[in-house]
């Protein structure tokens, strides 16, 4: 079976940061399409970055120059660093690889 099981997410002040981790099972990231989405309440979810096999990464343009995606291949985990956190960057933040949703983890920017 796969899975995806995220974690990371918090309560922060608008500026911080937050990493957020999802650690695959089933599937080997290295040769898969992982990506990072997010759904605020209201609104429809959005993908937010995703990394390809080769490494290529790419952003939603409201998280370009904030965010980095990553990935340990070792671990088997990709991660979403997320710099100068913005209110409107509260919401769940979901990992996918293909038809594959992990459960999600929320990320709650306020002061």
């Amino acid at each position: 079976q796969v899975h995806l099981v995220e974690s990371g997410g918090d309560l922060v002040q608008p500026g911080g940061s937050l990493r957020l981790s999802c650690v695959a099972s089933g599937i080997i990231i290295r040769i898969n399409v992982m990506g990072w989405y997010r759904q605020a309440p209201g609104k429809e979810r959005e993908l937010v970055a995703r990394i390809v096999s080769g490494g290529f990464t790419s952003y939603a343009d409201s998280v370009k120059g904030r965010f980095t995606i990553s990935r340990d291949t070792a671990k088997n985990t990709v991660y979403l660093q997320m710099n100068t956190l913005k209110l409107e960057d509260t919401a769940v933040y979901y990992c996918n690889c293909g038809s594959i949703w992990g459960q999600g983890t929320l990320v709650t920017v306020s002061s």
